[in-house]
């Protein structure tokens, strides 16, 4: 099975498959706004409660690279791999992720496992909220899994640098800002300078999401998209944010709507381009 969501219902009754691993990677993000830092996990929530038979990964430190300065960048091959092993996510795991954040942190390690090759991971739509909200059993039990063999592969159709998005520039390749309007707008900023990427358009994350927190039906999905000038013909599509989590998102959501276009992260984002003086803004 291999999809970008998975509902509230079926993983209810999945929760004892023997090659499932929950992932509870909860977290939140303060505003570009506030003072840093702006980065938190939830782990301490998790202790208090989760869903059962879930193992906490920590997307503030586990996998992101500690050596780069952008902070939120995605752990080198070793790194992640050896938070994988220790998570009990092996080489043929299937792994369904959920946080209380809209899907972003959850999103982040689903397109993290794509990038190094582990196709086998989903999002839960509408995360822990939904689950609570729906009445769904939660523990303070922790589990134990034996450690695995994750085996990193990086897929470079994922991913992409700075070099490559100067060479978008001006052609036909979409690049999508999936910041606040106020980041856009270079009203605020997590750089060192304020704007955005030239000729690229905005879409903020929430705007994707349902009332519930749930991403939007498909075909809503697809109209947001649209709007945007993103089609299953558009050549390519960039998405970028502050540091690749909210980008991450987007390209779900791209997913998500059955949209096949190329597609891939930026994974510097803002915090790689926006602190460039030789990076042209707009």
């Amino acid at each position: 099975m291999v999809n970008e969501l998975v509902s509230t219902a079926w993983l209810a009754e999945h929760l004892e498959d023997k090659n499932l691993r929950i992932v509870d990677i909860r977290g939140h993000v303060l505003p570009a706004t506030e003072p840093p830092p702006h980065y938190f996990n939830h782990y301490a929530d998790y202790l208090v409660s989760h869903i059962p038979n879930a193992v906490f990964i920590d997307w503030v430190h586990e996998i992101t690279d500690p050596a780069d300065p952008r902070h939120a960048q995605i752990a080198p091959p070793d790194r992640f791999a050896a938070a994988m092993s220790r998570a009990g996510i092996g080489d043929e795991t299937f792994v369904v992720a959920y946080d209380d954040a809209g899907g972003m942190f959850a999103a982040r390690l689903w397109w993290a496992l794509n990038y190094y090759g582990h196709s086998q991971v989903a999002v839960l739509d509408g995360g822990w909220q939904k689950w609570i909200a729906e009445g769904r059993p939660i523990t303070a039990e922790l589990p134990t899994f034996a450690s695995t063999v994750f085996t990193p592969r990086p897929d470079p159709a994922w991913y992409r640098n700075s070099a490559q998005v100067s060479a978008a520039l001006g052609t036909s390749i979409r690049l999508v800002d999936m910041r606040s309007p106020e980041e856009f707008r270079g009203e605020a900023s997590r750089a060192a300078r304020k704007g955005h990427i030239p000729g690229a358009v905005n879409q903020p994350r929430r705007e994707l999401l349902g009332e519930d927190g749930a991403l939007l039906p498909p075909e809503a999905l697809r109209q947001k998209f649209a709007a945007l000038g993103v089609t299953d013909e558009t050549e390519e599509v960039i998405f970028y944010c502050n540091a690749g989590v909210s980008a991450s998102f987007g390209l779900l959501a791209l997913r998500a709507a059955g949209i096949q276009a190329r597609a891939a992260v930026y994974d510097g984002s803002w915090k790689d381009w926006g602190n460039d003086p030789e990076k042209p803004i707009e």
